[in-house]
């Protein structure tokens, strides 16, 4: 399966799975490696917030890791000063290609995160 194949599917089952939690996902259908949309956590300090993200993959995915950016200015431990998201899970060194983008959780901070585990 193609990078482009594998992101169209992961995208069509993010869409269709209701999380609730990662809105208004924007994708330019000629470039489906960068995408846009809104994390609305619902548990605090969080919960008062609607946080702009953007993933961009390469073009190697899924044998290497998308890189995870807050484009809304966020204070949380796995966020560095230019909104990366530093999570052990999306290193180049941890990285599973059997990892999903759909693979998401909430986090103790209400924050979603993404995880290795199975959608």
């Amino acid at each position: 399966m193609t990078s482009t194949m594998r992101l169209d599917k992961e995208l069509n089952d993010i869409r269709n799975s209701g999380m609730k939690h990662f809105r208004n996902i924007l994708v330019d259908e000629s470039n489906i490696f960068t995408w846009q949309g809104l994390i609305v956590p619902d548990r605090t300090p969080y919960d008062k917030g609607a946080f702009r993200i953007e993933i961009i993959f390469p073009a190697e995915y899924p044998f290497k890791p998308p890189k995870i950016a807050f484009k809304t200015k966020i204070y949380h431990p796995n966020i560095d000063e230019k909104g990366q998201v530093c999570l052990p899970i999306i290193s180049v060194d941890n990285w599973k290609p059997a990892t999903k983008a759909c693979q998401g959780k909430r986090g103790d901070s209400g924050v979603l995160v993404f995880t290795a585990r199975s959608c």
